[in-house]
């Protein structure tokens, strides 16, 4: 069999993978850095008979050969439109405490995103950014997720098209020797970027160091990763596939929080993986999955926490909820006051004479003696040793023993409020009213407090 050229490869993996888009209904907007890559992507594209734009980031850390690369680039012909933008790339990363590499990603593809915008309200029609990324680039960049440790979805590799950011990647099918050979049989002129040949940024350290080592004891190595990768994608759909139906079945969604029954979750076979699924989507480690484990089987109301998220253990449940967030440690309520806004809700605020066939609809709703209120109120967190009268007992009882005996999580106990009047606790707000403000048939006026 006679191998297709390059051009022909090129609109073949083109139409097979990207079929919707074709010349004349779409543009495309190329990232171009001057190298050979970018150089043989302009020149695949213009032969493809697509309209394009060039974008070219000037990130100043080259100095005289940054300049030299904008310069070249802006003499490159066949596009609608040529944009370069300059960034402090060393002094953004020093700001936001960022690697060199990291800091360049954001600020390129944050312009990307701006020019992509502005062109599809210019031109009209779709439009998406195309990079020059090829199959070595994929075979780097899973070598590094495998050591990383980023899990069946790093070794997917590279993604041809990432609809959030609408990227489109066609030469991740072709190999760094072609483009090469390509620009030579065409006299394509490129700049070469001298920091390729450094070591010191991890990706040139796997493709100068350690893949040539590895291919010297199997010499078929980047074809077989490259086989490898297409395997591992359909491995990892079928893998997400498996993950989304156990995590259904496992976790119950309680508002705000995740619950999940620590018995069924034990005899799962797969459960530490499955477990770090669950756990990563809340900004947890995979060192944290093992505590979690230990977790299941240690005392009541511990937990795990990150920045954002805990994990509790409260009783036969796992709950995932995110951290109690900082709250005003009280709120007044004046007389006439008739709403207010606090961290847990709302608390409406309303009078009406009294009926004696008045019942208290449910726990949202308390019905007060007004005669027995002195304003102003507060609505404030429980503290050590508040006690109260729950309605229909005559014995006080503290706040923290009634919240145990009612056996709520962790969290409900930290978003419990009280509602407290002339230093006596009226409502514990959500559950149950004082049995000394309780409405009797003396009582003239009704004080109702609605949370919601």
């Amino acid at each position: 069999m006679i191998p297709m050229n390059l051009s022909t490869q090129f609109i073949s993996n083109w139409e097979k993978q990207f079929p919707n888009w074709r010349p004349g209904n779409c543009h495309l907007l190329l990232a171009v850095s001057g190298g050979v890559d970018s150089i043989v992507l302009v020149n695949l594209i213009k032969e493809a008979g697509f309209t394009f734009s060039i974008a070219h980031v000037n990130f100043q850390l080259r100095g005289a050969d940054s300049e030299r690369d904008e310069l070249f680039v802006s003499s490159l012909r066949g596009a609608t439109e040529i944009y370069t933008k300059r960034f402090n790339t060393a002094e953004f990363a020093g700001q936001h405490k960022m690697a060199i590499q990291e800091a360049a990603r954001k600020l390129r593809y944050q312009w990307f995103a701006e020019l992509l915008n502005e062109l599809h309200a210019k031109i009209g029609k779709p439009v998406f950014l195309v990079t020059a990324h090829h199959g070595d680039d994929n075979i780097e960049t899973v070598l590094m997720n495998f050591f990383r440790g980023t899990g069946i979805l790093g070794l997917r590799g590279i993604l041809a098209f990432q609809q959030d950011l609408l990227l489109i990647r066609p030469l991740l099918p072709i190999r760094k020797i072609q483009l090469i050979n390509y620009a030579k049989e065409n006299g394509l002129r490129f700049e070469e970027d001298i920091s390729n040949e450094s070591d010191k940024y991890t990706r040139n350290f796997f493709r100068n160091q350690l893949i040539p080592q590895i291919q010297k004891v199997f010499p078929t190595a980047e074809e077989n990763m490259l086989e490898n990768i297409e395997r591992f994608k359909d491995v990892s759909g079928i893998y997400q596939d498996a993950i989304t139906s156990k995590l259904k079945n496992l976790c119950e969604q309680k508002g705000t929080e995740i619950h999940i029954p620590i018995l069924k979750l034990k005899k799962e076979k797969y459960l530490i993986t499955i477990l770090w699924e669950m756990l990563k989507l809340y900004g947890f480690s995979s060192a944290q999955t093992a505590e979690v484990i230990k977790l299941m089987d240690g005392d009541n109301g511990a937990f795990i926490s990150t920045i954002t998220h805990r994990v509790i253990k409260n009783r036969k449940w796992l709950i995932i909820a995110e951290k109690e967030k900082a709250i005003i440690p009280f709120h007044v309520i004046e007389s006439g006051d008739s709403r207010l806004q606090y961290s847990q809700g709302t608390l409406q605020l309303t009078q009406f004479e009294n009926n004696i066939n008045i019942v208290n609809p449910n726990p949202s709703f308390a019905l007060l003696d007004l005669s027995k209120i002195q304003f102003p109120l507060l609505v404030r967190k429980p503290k050590s040793g508040d006690y109260f009268y729950p309605l229909g007992m005559q014995k006080k009882k503290k706040i923290s023993r009634f919240l145990i005996d009612l056996k709520l999580s962790k969290t409900q106990k930290e978003n419990c409020f009280v509602l407290e009047s002339n230093k006596k606790i009226v409502w514990v707000i959500g559950y149950r009213i004082d049995d000394r403000f309780k409405l009797q048939k003396s009582s003239a006026i009704v004080l109702q407090v609605h949370c919601s």
